[in-house]
């Protein structure tokens, strides 16, 4: 199997000289965390939601708003790409691996599609319990943490998204898309005197998402990636009365090897 088999072939992408206000109503819209930055149909960055969620954050960038950041300053320039008749098992070597999720796919130079680990998921056919494959150290974070130390514990962990737990109970999660939204919208809000003391305190559950979607201990492995691929979501809280775990988009795809 080909790239260009399992490639998404209609690209959403943006302009170096888009502001971020604007890429960011694109993410949101089409709900997607990663973005191709493009010129003239020759790729020459990615935007992420990581990368937007560290700029809008530090506090170097905390008298920019959103309406004069551009694409080019918090786009990636350092990525790999592949082409339309690379080896899908090649993609599934480097799942894991530093670097951005998104796989651009080019061809002649030219932009012609990306693989994401969702284009993945329809391979997984796995009837194994999910519980098999399941993260058991958990790392959660309360509602009444702040958000800043949310986005610390993302980063020493290398994980986009944590569950928001309060007396066992999963009320939430936070990942990082959440976390860049949610400082745009304070960078409006607030004038710049004010935008560093709101983002020190801004708390989690004023950016998480409460809807949350869980899945038994028991349900199979291709189940979990039915339930992420339609829903559309990251990670999947594995619970039974309890937390008892988290699967990934990443743990399931490497099932494949």
């Amino acid at each position: 199997m080909k790239v260009k088999d399992v490639m998404t072939k209609d690209v959403i992408s943006v302009s170096k000289n888009e502001d971020l206000e604007h890429i960011l109503h694109v993410m949101e819209k089409n709900n997607i965390t990663k973005v191709p930055v493009v010129e003239d149909d020759k790729l020459i960055g990615i935007i992420t939601d990581g990368e937007i969620a560290y700029k809008l954050g530090s506090i170097r960038k905390k008298d920019v708003t959103t309406a004069h950041m551009y694409a080019s300053s918090v786009m990636l320039k350092d990525y790999d790409t592949v082409t339309p008749d690379t080896p899908v098992e090649d993609i599934i070597k480097t799942v894991g691996l530093p670097g951005p999720t998104m796989l651009p796919v080019v061809e002649n130079e030219r932009l012609v599609g990306v693989v994401t680990k969702a284009d993945l998921l329809p391979l997984v056919k796995s009837t194994e319990p999910v519980s098999s494959i399941m993260t058991r150290r958990i790392i959660t974070v309360e509602p009444d943490d702040r958000v800043i130390h949310a986005r610390r514990v993302m980063i020493d962990n290398n994980i986009a998204r944590i569950p928001v737990v309060k007396n066992g109970e999963v009320l939430g999660i936070i990942a990082e898309m959440d976390i860049a939204m949610a400082f745009a919208r304070l960078k409006k809000s607030f004038s710049r005197a004010r935008q560093k003391h709101q983002v020190d305190e801004m708390l989690v559950q004023d950016a998480m998402n409460p809807q949350v979607v869980t899945i038994s201990p028991k349900a199979s492995i291709e189940k979990a990636a039915d339930v992420m691929l339609r829903q559309n979501i990251g990670a999947l809280p594995i619970v039974d009365g309890k937390l008892l775990g988290i699967v990934t988009r990443t743990d399931l795809i490497r099932t494949l090897r």
